[in-house]
């Protein structure tokens, strides 16, 4: 069995996610109180008591999710549950750096909570929007949106085969959407989510961004991590502050993640964090693989008795 795990961005967040494992394990909680004393943010208190406008403010929900996949990441490891590569959704590449000890846990917090408030009060004034395409390639997406002439619209995610996230004003999302209808599109999806992420439109958050990855120290990768930037995997020699950086700036090849994992044998995806989205993308390149996810006592444990079967009665 060779795992790959997966880690969700934002978008996936609802209000008391989590809440299940936060209330049986003490290791889990001890991850919340960790974030607390890092950052100032209560995180246990935005994840389970405010409401889904409060949670899905970027500054908030960046630092949740990650939160969130950290500590379902400490149950993993006590299960001597590992991965030999690991790829994140936008946000969620961090977890995966975290993961590997590229970057430390202590760093990655604080970065990601210095993202999310850059993302949030960087972002230009005027209503923005995201929006999931259905049943349409890269092409017919990318040549619909350089035709819209009312306002800013690009792609902004290649997830699966017939899904591409687009980005951009509002009005333009609205009249990107009729002419996909016509091309084809089986369906749009609005996303929970609240600026023109992977657009050029943040390239001042992507300075300031630049600026504070300065106080990140970055290490040597303990287990593989796939880039959303171009699908491959990071090398020792890359810049990984410049590629983060460009990374809010720049669509998300996650299709092609997915597929690089896939050639380097991964048979076993687990998504690890809020929502199942992930294992959507895995099944519509491969409905052959394992695909499973870790969101709640219930999935965790079902995790377990998988990878225990599969192992011969074996974690």
């Amino acid at each position: 069995m060779k795992i790959g795990f997966l880690f969700p961005g934002q978008g996936a967040q609802s209000v008391g996610m989590g809440k299940d494992l936060y209330d049986k394990y003490e290791e889990y909680r001890n991850v919340y109180k960790k974030v607390k004393e890092l950052t100032g943010v209560d995180v246990e208190d935005i994840t389970f008591n405010s409401s889904e406008e409060d949670l899905s403010q970027t500054k908030n929900t960046q630092i949740c999710i990650l939160t969130m996949s950290l500590a379902i990441l400490e149950l993993l490891k006590k299960e001597n549950i590992q991965a030999i590569a690991s790829c994140g959704l936008s946000l969620g590449e961090y977890s995966a750096l975290i993961n590997s000890n590229s970057i430390s846990f202590e760093d990655g917090v604080k970065i990601v909570k210095t993202r999310g408030e850059i993302m949030q009060k960087l972002c230009p004034e005027g209503t923005w929007s995201m929006a999931a395409i259905l049943g349409l390639d890269e092409e017919k997406v990318t040549k619909v949106c350089n035709e819209i002439k009312t306002g800013f619209v690009a792609p902004a995610n290649f997830n699966c085969p017939g899904q591409i996230v687009i980005s951009g004003e509002k009005n333009a999302i609205d009249e990107a959407i009729e002419k996909l209808k016509v091309e084809g599109a089986k369906r749009a999806i609005e996303l929970k989510t609240s600026g023109p992420f992977h657009t050029k439109m943040l390239e001042k958050a992507s300075i300031q961004l630049r600026n504070e990855l300065e106080k990140v120290q970055i290490n040597s990768f303990k287990t593989k991590v796939i880039k959303n930037i171009d699908g491959k995997e990071y090398s020792e020699d890359d810049d990984v502050k410049d590629i983060l950086a460009n990374h809010i700036i720049n669509p998300v090849r996650f299709e092609d993640g997915l597929r690089r994992m896939i050639d380097m044998g991964i048979d076993t995806f687990i998504e690890i964090g809020p929502g199942k989205s992930l294992s959507g993308f895995v099944r519509k390149i491969n409905k052959e693989l394992k695909i499973l996810n870790v969101n709640s006592v219930e999935t965790l444990q079902n995790l377990i008795n998988e990878i225990t079967i599969s192992n011969g009665g074996k974690i």
